[in-house]
């Protein structure tokens, strides 16, 4: 083990975000006038004191927010209370002075003084968003808007991984607002470091569709992450479920085994350990599902392999998910299949 006094700022949350423009999606993309938007982050790592990340990404024009608070805070952007985000940009907050925890909850509001376009977002993020006109109504959406990450002043020896995937870990099935997704209860067992959330329901590992594909992705969502050491990956279920949807051709076990291994070649050129989760039962492309989880468990590609497709599947029908762990599609886990997916990771491969 590796001790340091030196403190970095780096993620305690960080969320996956797509295009609102995509014809494909899964979620509601909005835009405001005159309105609020309250949101609660569950934090992955805390610190003694916060930045918030305001995103406008996938903006077509710039995006004004007039004020913004955080823990009952005011939050500032090189001093100033309102902030103009260009397109294709993203800022940070200054830092606010208050501790915030590991597994806690931070609420955030955004107040949108003009019209907006469609905004950067996150589509089935597993919590509601809370939308408050003028007049104080108030309309509860899944999604999460404009906010992309917290960051804290962390040890730089700190263990940080990325959850990096799609619905398995955005957490799709399970309960909305209870912190039951995959990637929590996998915190919830580490004795140290922590694990941000960049999940993206229906994101492939090829080909963009819902959010950049993953190859893409990495390099503009994993990478920046400042001190990041591990890099978790589930993805593999939508490059086989979504090309029957949109008519393409179908990918092959060829096909993910190169996506894998130039992901985890992307992930050793940074210096970072790669943990690759078996693709789940989902009760079709059983060959091509088969192949390729042969070949993730024995390659020796990778530096851990989580085997969630063993940890979640019928004894009696193993290309389905347990019935007791099936969310109801088939498809997604529900709580109890979330903590078994948490479960399947070694957390030997969690160390630094």
């Amino acid at each position: 083990m590796r001790y340091s006094h030196v403190m970095i700022w780096t993620a305690a949350f960080r969320t996956g975000v797509m295009d609102p423009h995509e014809e494909l999606h899964f979620g509601e993309p909005r835009g405001f006038a005159d309105q609020t938007v309250r949101q609660v982050l569950h934090l992955a790592g805390g610190g003694e004191a916060f930045r918030v990340r305001l995103t406008n990404r996938f903006g077509r024009t710039p995006l004004t927010v007039g004020a913004a608070t955080a823990a009952d805070a005011k939050l500032t952007f090189g001093g100033a209370g309102q902030v103009v985000v260009p397109p294709g940009e993203e800022v940070a907050s200054d830092p606010v002075e208050v501790p915030v925890t590991a597994g806690g909850d931070l609420r955030v509001d955004l107040y949108f003084p003009e019209r907006t376009d469609l905004v950067t977002y996150s589509h089935r993020p597993a919590e509601l968003a809370r939308i408050i006109d003028n007049d104080g109504r108030i309309e509860a959406v899944e999604g999460r808007y404009v906010v992309s990450g917290v960051d804290v002043p962390a040890p730089a020896d700190t263990m940080i991984a990325a959850a990096f995937g799609d619905s398995w870990f955005e957490g799709v099935g399970t309960t909305r607002g209870a912190n039951h997704r995959s990637v929590d209860f996998l915190n919830r067992r580490l004795a140290s470091g922590w694990v941000v959330n960049l999940g993206i329901a229906g994101n492939r590992l090829l080909r963009d569709g819902v959010g950049d594909h993953a190859l893409a992705r990495f390099d503009r969502e994993v990478l920046p992450i400042p001190a990041l050491t591990h890099v978790l990956v589930n993805l593999g279920i939508n490059d086989l479920v979504l090309p029957g949807m949109l008519g393409e051709p179908p990918a092959s076990a060829d096909d993910l085994v190169a996506g894998f291994t130039a992901l985890a070649d992307k992930a050793h050129r940074a210096g970072l350990r790669i943990v690759v989760a078996t693709i789940g039962p989902f009760g079709a492309a059983v060959d091509v599902r088969r192949q390729v989880n042969d070949w993730i468990r024995t390659a020796g590609v990778f530096d851990g392999v989580a085997d969630v497709a063993h940890a979640v599947a019928d004894p009696r029908r193993p290309d389905h998910i347990r019935r007791d762990f099936d969310s109801g599609d088939g498809m997604h886990l529900n709580d109890l299949g979330a903590q078994a997916m948490a479960d399947s990771f070694d957390l030997r491969d969690l160390t630094l």
